[in-house]
């Protein structure tokens, strides 16, 4: 049997021995989308109808579903059963590969991985899940399955970026990653940690003053769009950032109450106690922001 493989990452597509199988359509690639996605579950003829045309569907919608399910078939050249259940339509794709089951096995993988400790295999494994992206999910679908479903998968696919992006760092990467984060910012331009890692990837590639700047575009996007404040990831960033700074200095020119003084104005430390005459000091938002550092 001929290998085939369903592709929903980016357009949906059917590749046959390394061939693309034309689907004429967005009504036949959606009724195909619709089917993979339900995973082998039915999909009933109410829910078709909705994926297909929305609240407006024709007088013949049944005959109308019928026909694209009979030109599927016959563009699959049967290799796939597609059963037409009382209720509606199940797709069972035997050993066919779905890029999208793919990649939800690779991420899963690449997390267990870095929960585990071993963070160079769980990028690897990472990469090669995001690498199964090939565009924007379901871009030549009907409007209403691609609502209904791109919203889960967008996140998915952020959210192995954010995973990607932290071990990364974790493992030094830095001015190699610069202009992926940047990419992701301007797609995803309220999403704080995306933010936040952009501003640590610059700062230790050694782009102090670009780290700042885009630090203070975050806090004003969040501000002017959301009526926010930085949140726990960029606020560590940009701390990160001030404390390297104050520490680069000589010691000799520094002194601790220097240092209290720009914490305390940049707002890093809410419980500074200070016994200036006995040089005593308590600092435990010092303390918790050195192990970011």
């Amino acid at each position: 049997m001929s290998d085939l493989e369903f592709r929903v990452l980016g357009p949906v597509e059917v590749w046959r021995d390394g061939r693309r199988v034309m689907l004429p359509g967005s009504k036949i690639t959606t009724v195909l989308a619709a089917l993979l996605l339900a995973r082998g579950k039915v999909v009933p003829h109410g829910e078709l109808s909705d994926l297909l045309w929305g609240w407006d569907p024709p007088a013949t919608v049944d005959a109308q579903i019928y026909t694209y399910v009979s030109r599927l078939r016959k563009r699959l050249d049967f290799q796939v059963k597609i059963v037409r259940e009382h209720a509606g339509y199940t797709l069972d794709i035997g050993d066919a590969a779905v890029d999208l089951f793919d990649f939800e096995e690779l991420a899963a993988r690449g997390a267990e991985r870095l929960a585990d400790g071993h963070r160079a295999a769980g990028v690897d494994d990472l990469r090669e899940a995001l690498s199964l992206w090939r565009g924007p999910a379901l871009t030549n679908v009907a409007e209403p399955l691609s609502e209904r479903h791109l919203p889960w998968l967008d996140e998915a696919y952020a959210l192995t970026c954010e995973r990607k992006a932290d071990a990364e760092l974790d493992l030094g990467a830095s001015l190699e990653i610069i202009p992926e984060l940047t990419e992701l910012v301007a797609r995803y331009p309220l999403r704080e940690r995306f933010r936040a890692q952009l501003v640590l990837a610059l700062h230790r590639a050694g782009r102090r003053s670009e780290a700042l700047v885009a630090y203070d575009r975050a806090r004003r996007t969040l501000a002017d769009q959301l009526g926010v404040n930085p949140g726990e990831a960029l606020t560590h960033a940009y701390q990160e950032v001030l404390l390297s700074d104050v520490f680069d200095e000589p010691s000799s020119l520094v002194t601790a109450e220097q240092v209290l003084d720009m914490l305390v104005e940049a707002r890093l430390v809410e419980e500074v106690a200070v016994d200036r005459g006995a040089s005593q000091f308590r600092m435990p938002g010092l303390l918790h922001l050195l192990k970011h550092v």
